[in-house]
C-alpha cells in the first residue's frame, strides 16, 4: 500500500437538529493532532482529512458523539459509514500482514508432506527378509 492509499478524505454528515453543529464540530476536529477539518454547511457536513495509521473514521465519529454532536442516522448514512469502517479496519489489518507468502504455492505444503509419506508399492520389509527362502 502506498502512503496515498492511507490518506483519507471523508465527509461526516450531521443531523438537521440541533442546528449549528457543523462549524463547532469542524473546529473541534481541527484541534486533534494530524486531522484537517473544514465545514461544509451546504451539505451539513464536515470534510476531514487524516492518515489511516493515526485515526479512523469510526474514532472521529465516536469523538464527536461523545462531545454531544448528532450524526446523520439515515439508512444510507449508516450503511456508508459501516462500509467505510470495515474497509479501514481491513486496511489496518493488512498493514500488519506479512508481505510475502510463506509458501511459494498453496499446494507446496501438500507436496512436501506427500514426499515424506510412504506411498505406492513401498515395502517396509527389510531387504534380507525379502530374499529369504
Amino acid at each position: 500500500m502506498t502512503s496515498s492509499d492511507l490518506k483519507k478524505h471523508r465527509d461526516i454528515l450531521f443531523a438537521k437538529f440541533p442546528p449549528g453543529q457543523v462549524p463547532e464540530a469542524a473546529d473541534d476536529l481541527s484541534r486533534l493532532d494530524e486531522v484537517e477539518a473544514a465545514p461544509k454547511n451546504e451539505k451539513r457536513a464536515v470534510g476531514v482529512t487524516y492518515e489511516l495509521q493515526q485515526h479512523t473514521l469510526q474514532e472521529l465519529e465516536t469523538h464527536l458523539e461523545d462531545k454531544g454532536y448528532h450524526l446523520d442516522n439515515t439508512l444510507m448514512s449508516k450503511l456508508t459509514r459501516a462500509l467505510i469502517h470495515y474497509v479501514e479496519d481491513t486496511q489496518l489489518h493488512n498493514l500488519d500482514a506479512p508481505e510475502k507468502r510463506l509458501k511459494r504455492s498453496s499446494q507446496e505444503a501438500y507436496v512436501k508432506a506427500w514426499e515424506h509419506r510412504p506411498h505406492g508399492d513401498h515395502d517396509d520389509t527389510p531387504p534380507e527378509w525379502r530374499e529369504y527362502k
